[in-house]
């Protein structure tokens, strides 16, 4: 076929798929290989009373650091070191308490293979993931996960493609492997990621809700007016107050909405009566150490602006408010502003 004809009969979609196809094709293999050697790697880093040291050249440096990311937030502590900086100076980062994790496609790349006795002699073992089970890597590792021969999606056979994904599955499987062992829960999973939306997720709602002094309570009995008399409010201000049984339990909610509502209907002799007569009684609520995640989805659901939260006697200790979690998302002059949350 000649070259015009043949990027004519090109398509694009059909060689993405195959491509794809292909790498899940290698992982798919690669998990059927997995054996003895896979337990005594897990089992060696299971025992390191320090860090494990990830090294890699190339690709499989940049494999590596993915894998102490995840070794990192699921509970094994971990940390990238540099092949070239390592005979320079940094190995003086490894302590003997640390276990090394070699990984190389050939388990013949010249910058690791220097690696080897140094680390034997300042790390409690040297572990490896290599595709070859005869190479100087996994012959000379205490153990080594060997994926077996691969071939690579690029249809050169040249760029690292099915390889690399192979080593990132076999580390994600290393990773929570151990994490598993560990029986690693999401409330520590959450303390390593406080940020962005995935922290606020996993966090308690104390770590966002108003508490203290930008809390706005009263009695049941107050009436209206002086409730709203006492306009001097310290720190941030909401649009809630939480009205309280006379044991301090919460009895109700009453918006800045239903003041508005007031208002709008002339109701003017309600100021002076009891704001229990026009507060939301019972209303949605969450108690200390329920997950943001949870609140953020009651929020949405319910279409609510405020939540409270209260203790396990029912009394208010603080308050979710929606201006601090969302932003206003306009979509167009045709539709009504939504609410979107706020991913960091």
């Amino acid at each position: 076929m000649s070259e015009p004809a043949r990027l004519a009969a090109f398509d694009p979609l059909t060689f993405a798929r195959t491509v794809m196809r292909s790498e899940a094709d290698a992982v798919r293999l690669a998990a059927d290989r997995l054996g003895a050697s896979f337990l005594r790697v897990v089992e060696l880093l299971a025992g390191c009373r320090g860090r494990v040291a990830v090294t890699g050249v190339g690709k499989s440096a940049d494999v590596g650091r993915k894998l102490v990311g995840t070794l990192n937030s699921t509970g094994t502590r971990a940390y990238a070191l540099d092949a070239t900086r390592a005979v320079h100076g940094d190995l003086g980062a490894v302590h003997p308490d640390d276990v090394a994790l070699l990984l190389s496609h050939s388990g013949e790349s010249e910058e690791l293979l220097r690696l080897l006795d140094p680390l034997r002699e300042l790390a409690s073992a040297v572990v490896a993931m290599t595709g070859n089970a005869q190479s100087t890597l996994a012959r000379s590792a205490a153990a080594a996960v060997v994926y077996g021969p691969i071939v690579e999606a690029c249809p050169l056979s040249l760029a690292p493609s099915s390889s690399t994904t192979v080593m990132i599955a076999l580390g994600d499987a290393i990773a929570f492997t151990l994490s598993e062992q560990r029986q690693f829960t999401a409330e520590q999973f959450a303390r390593f990621h406080p940020a962005g939306s995935l922290g606020r997720k996993l966090a308690g709602v104390e770590a966002y809700m108003r508490s203290g002094p930008e809390l706005r309570i009263a009695a049941a009995t107050e009436t209206v007016r002086a409730v709203f008399a006492r306009s001097k409010q310290p720190g941030r201000r909401t649009g809630a107050v939480m009205l309280t049984h006379a044991d301090g339990t919460l009895a109700g909610i009453f918006t800045d909405s239903d003041l508005a509502r007031l208002f709008e209907r002339n109701a003017d002799g309600a100021f002076d009566r009891p704001i229990e007569e026009v507060m939301t009684r019972r209303p949605l609520t969450v108690t200390v150490g329920a997950k943001m995640g949870d609140a953020l989805d009651l929020l949405r659901a319910r279409k609510i602006s405020e939540l409270p939260v209260v203790d396990t006697a029912g009394k208010p200790v603080g308050l979710l408010d929606v201006t601090d979690l969302i932003g206003v998302e306009l979509p167009g002059d045709d539709g009504p502003p939504t609410l979107k949350l706020v991913s960091s």
